[in-house]
């Protein structure tokens, strides 16, 4: 089966081929015989009840510095495709969300991965709420009586923002900590949102586990080890990766979310455990795959095409 597949994506130009999760998606697509063309965001348009886009076909190479080659430009009607992977990067802003509105119109005849109703209904920080029995102690707010009232309760506390991403504007709160006033007002000059305030877990400095989930199925795992001198564990961030497995409690996290996962068509998925705590959700561009693979993992590329394929026949 020969799929026509559209990447929605942030320019491929400047990706990182190395540890880039889209990049791994397109090269197994490839090898399957499936057709590419990639667009960005700011390219595709809703004319009248049609969504199009300008659209380059896509040839991509696992070398370094020469990864893609793009051909002629040309509009393309949006449902013309089998499938269009949703796979630019967050911040999750009005921009963001525009394009799920744009993206919805076409889709499930059009099968967009992630579905983007869903997407745009499970803001990842705001989406594993609804599994509060499986996470830290955790506050959504800016209130300051709140967040003061939630610390004298927990002691230590992560404080970032709501729809952050990568590890940017990650911070551990001490007890009596004197930069607390100045970090709340940055904060409340910076995010408009209220802001993620968690339980700090000390086991962080062993790992913060990747879990990858392929409709609602565990498909491998990453173990992100932080710096010596970081709080944070994203790879972007300086993490270690390390070869993983799950342990009982992850696989019962794994088992609990499984459902809810497929239930929304959220086919690809990248949750985040902590200490056998679920912390995050991840279902607009999730990554890991390349590391997975590279640490001798699972296929997971392969097993998210199987999927596609198998959906779409």
């Amino acid at each position: 089966m020969s799929l026509n597949v559209l990447v929605q994506m942030d320019p491929i130009d400047r990706i990182n081929i190395a540890g880039d999760s889209t990049f791994a998606l397109l090269l197994e697509a490839q090898q399957r015989g499936h057709r590419l063309s990639y667009t960005t965001p700011d390219r595709v348009s809703l004319h009248g009840t049609d969504v199009v886009a300008a659209v380059d076909p896509l040839t991509v190479r696992d070398q370094k510095g020469d990864h893609f080659t793009l051909g002629e430009r040309h509009r393309a009607h949006l449902r013309s495709f089998d499938v269009v992977l949703l796979r630019q990067d967050p911040p999750f802003d009005l921009a963001y969300i525009t394009s799920t509105h744009l993206l919805q119109r076409v889709h499930p005849e059009t099968l967009v991965v992630n579905d983007p109703a869903s997407v745009r209904n499970a803001p990842e920080k705001l989406f594993v709420m609804d599994f509060a029995e499986l996470m830290p102690p955790t506050l959504i707010s800016r209130d300051r009586d709140e967040i003061n009232a939630f610390r004298e309760t927990h002691g230590a506390v992560v404080m970032k923002p709501l729809h952050g991403h990568g590890g940017a504007a990650v911070f551990r709160v001490l007890p009596q900590d004197m930069n607390f006033g100045s970090l709340f007002d940055m904060f409340a000059v910076t995010f408009r949102e209220p802001w993620v305030i968690q339980r700090f877990l000390p086991e962080v400095k062993h790992g913060d586990k990747r879990i990858i989930l392929i409709d609602g199925e565990f498909a491998g795992a990453v173990n992100r080890v932080p710096a010596a001198d970081d709080l944070r564990s994203n790879m972007v961030r300086g993490g270690g990766a390390q070869a993983t497995d799950l342990s009982a409690r992850e696989r019962e996290i794994c088992a609990r979310l499984g459902p809810e996962l497929r239930a929304r068509g959220l086919i690809f998925v990248g949750i985040d455990v902590i200490d056998g705590y679920l912390t995050e959700i991840n279902v607009t561009s999730p990554t890991g795959i390349r590391a997975i693979a590279r640490l001798g993992g699972p296929d997971i590329a392969a097993r998210f095409w199987d999927t596609i394929e198998a959906k779409r026949a």
